[in-house]
């Protein structure tokens, strides 16, 4: 695509062109990169947003590179170098090595790209429709035997699967005794959706953005003793990026620090190339067209990469 081809699309409406007209010079955008390197964990959500930024950073005359890393690898990269932006750093269940990454002075956070995400205890919609809200229903015996005194996480070792044997070696919500299934992402999602089909009751690791949360009208529940972090498994997703690279590419560090998706359309889009299959690149350039007045506050004040104002016809 040329920059003309993505700013003059029939759906960027008079008013958003108006508006960009107006919006402040940059002197010069003063970046040194012309390539930035993006961590992709095999994440979707990480995976169509990733897209969404490097098409219009292209646009802006910067070339995009996604390297295919796992978070662990993605944040020693970006501490050695070897990569530039991090656009999943989930907080708090990657505190510990974000915090590992912080304390050397190699990062930068630039903030939350994701409004509303949440993880916790999850059960689908008609489950909570007939009366769950909280995990300390749980265990309560007519709850607990159409659970089966099952709960449903992902993989052993991973920093929620801590969190789970954590809370039944306490016995919080009575959870002492619960048989704590664990298996692949896409394991527990199996089950989960076996259950859905047939109405029955589960009770699983959740967390929104994700396809799961539209797909079975899924609900977190009240967690008040904070199994999954405080404020019932509030969580941020942070972009992460690399101090050297912030610091040499101010304009880049502007932009990348306005893109802020709503957890609802994050797990739409999600939705869409995980569960559709429809391709990456029509994804992101879907949302693109969708949501001009969103690409225009992404692109406050920011100029291309020679400093001129994207022009838009």
């Amino acid at each position: 695509m040329t920059m003309n081809k993505l700013f003059s699309r029939p759906l960027i409406s008079t008013l958003a062109v108006a508006s960009l007209a107006l919006l402040p010079l940059a002197a010069q955008a003063e970046d040194e990169a012309s390539q930035v390197n993006f961590v992709v964990p095999p994440w979707p959500g990480v995976t169509v947003k990733t897209e969404i930024v490097a098409q219009l950073i292209e646009e802006l005359g910067y070339q995009a590179n996604r390297l295919d890393l796992s978070s662990t690898v993605g944040y020693s990269t970006l501490q050695s170098g070897d990569s530039d932006v991090f656009l999943g750093g989930w907080l708090p269940a990657q505190q510990k090595i974000y915090d590992a990454a912080m304390k050397s002075d190699a990062i930068v956070d630039l903030g939350n790209n994701v409004e509303g995400a949440r993880m916790g205890f999850a059960v689908p919609g008609y489950v909570h429709d007939a009366g769950i809200t909280s995990a300390a229903q749980l265990n309560e015996p007519e709850n607990r035997e159409r659970f089966d005194g099952e709960f449903y996480s992902i993989e052993s070792g991973s920093t929620v699967s801590e969190s789970i044997h954590d809370a039944a070696d306490a016995d919080i919500y009575g959870l002492g005794d619960w048989n704590i299934r664990e298996s692949s992402t896409a394991g527990m999602l199996a089950e989960v959706d076996a259950a859905y089909r047939d109405q029955r009751w589960i009770v699983f690791y959740g967390w929104t953005p994700h396809w799961m949360a539209p797909k079975y009208d899924m609900v977190i529940l009240d967690d008040p003793e904070s199994v999954y972090g405080r404020e019932n498994g509030k969580s941020d997703i942070r972009t992460v990026v690399r101090r050297d690279f912030s610091e040499a590419n101010p304009n880049l560090t502007k932009f990348l620090g306005q893109v802020v998706f709503s957890a609802e359309e994050q797990s739409q889009f999600i939705d869409e190339f995980s569960q559709q299959g429809k391709d990456l690149e029509d994804v992101a350039e879907q949302w693109i067209e969708s949501h001009p007045e969103r690409v225009q506050a992404f692109l406050d004040g920011v100029t291309t990469r020679d400093g001129e104002q994207p022009t838009i016809e």
